[in-house]
């Protein structure tokens, strides 16, 4: 399927106007619409959270009758089933539009091809394809949810130039500047859940919310705490939010987490830890499309090592303290290079005054 340049700008709006929902529309992808008619915008909108209006819908409701012979432009192929609202097919069908062009097909096994089928029968010319990467990016976590029944986790680290997180004494406030911890909170904001180790709550003792940049809906705090260590006068713990996964059912203190709002999962491995990749399962049964981790070295290196990492999102800070401080990532000793985790770069760019690497293991 060939596009035109039309067909690009189009489509590229309708990833703009997407990527307003990026906080928001969690479980639900983020999708953007645009209807185009003789070369001219007579409708645009994006899903802005679960329970509302699809795109598609926000689009029609602007073009009114304009929208009969239009182009749909949509970022995710419209929905064909009944869920919170009705399909959104049937809606392009009855709002008389001439074509549809879907940037990639639905993941979800309840739609995945059955909207693009439901428009080639009402006579309505479909296609996909178009910008598809670049939608992909923006549901990542959708589509790992759909696909893998897990989210997408990315892990957060800074560190500095010789790849220490902290002292030897624990002190890592700060490592970064300004300009970088907002920017953290921003990838923090558009997380369905933000996940962290009973050792840095003990350590640091974060609130692990969203207070940097502005946010209409706080992520979810996970807590990974094997023995139920944590305090319950710990930050992580006010204001509900909180699941606690443990290996150790100690009703005592479950019900005293209990009490404060706060769920626990006891989820044991092998080793009488918590199974982190089962961990991973359960957060997607609950709808969580992206998970932000923020821990230390320790609980860094078990993500990696147990495949839950999908992307490494790296801060690094023009400073060097020295080898006695704490790394990155607590894995074994390797003998020869072919057994090192190979990363593929994604981006790299300077933030404040340090520099943002985003990298993601390789699948060979």
């Amino acid at each position: 399927m060939t596009f035109s340049a039309t067909d690009h700008r189009a489509m590229a709006r309708a990833l703009q106007l997407a990527a307003r929902g990026l906080e928001t529309t969690t479980p639900n992808p983020r999708v953007g619409c645009v209807l185009m008619r003789d070369g001219e915008i007579v409708g645009e909108g994006w899903h802005r959270r679960a329970g509302e209006a699809h795109a598609e819908i926000e689009a029609l409701k602007v073009a009114g009758g304009a929208a009969r012979g239009a182009t749909a432009y949509v970022t995710l192929e419209p929905c064909a089933h009944h869920g919170r609202t009705p399909p959104c097919a049937e809606a392009l069908i009855s709002a008389g539009i001439a074509r549809v062009v879907a940037a990639m097909e639905d993941p979800n096994p309840l739609v995945a091809g059955r909207g693009i089928a439901m428009l080639h029968a009402a006579g309505i010319a479909a296609s996909s394809g178009l910008m598809a990467d670049e939608a992909r990016e923006l549901n990542i976590g959708f589509i790992s949810r759909m696909t893998r029944g897990r989210p997408w986790l990315r892990l957060k680290a800074a560190s500095t130039l010789d790849g220490k997180t902290a002292l030897n004494n624990g002190v890592s406030q700060w490592i970064t500047g300004e300009a970088a911890r907002r920017d953290g909170h921003c990838w923090r904001a558009r997380a369905c859940a933000v996940l962290t180790g009973i050792g840095t709550v003990r350590g640091d003792d974060p609130q692990l919310n969203v207070r940097a940049v502005p946010c209409e809906r706080q992520p979810q705090r996970v807590l990974i705490d094997a023995r139920l260590e944590v305090p319950l006068s710990a930050k992580i713990l006010q204001g509900g939010q909180c699941l606690v996964a443990a290996a150790f059912a100690d009703e005592r203190k479950i019900a005293a987490l209990a009490e404060r709002g706060v769920e626990v999962v006891v989820l044991p491995d092998a080793a009488g830890k918590v199974d982190l990749p089962a961990l991973m399962l359960e957060l997607g049964r609950r709808g969580c499309n992206e998970v932000h981790a923020e821990a230390g070295f320790k609980l860094n290196g078990s993500l990696l090592r147990e495949g839950c990492v999908d992307e490494i999102l790296l801060y690094m800070a023009p400073m060097l303290v020295g080898d006695a401080a704490q790394g990155l990532f607590n894995l074994p000793e390797l003998a020869t290079l072919d057994k090192a985790v190979r990363l593929d770069m994604r981006d790299v760019r300077r933030i404040g005054n340090d520099l943002r690497i985003i990298a993601r293991p390789r699948a060979d």
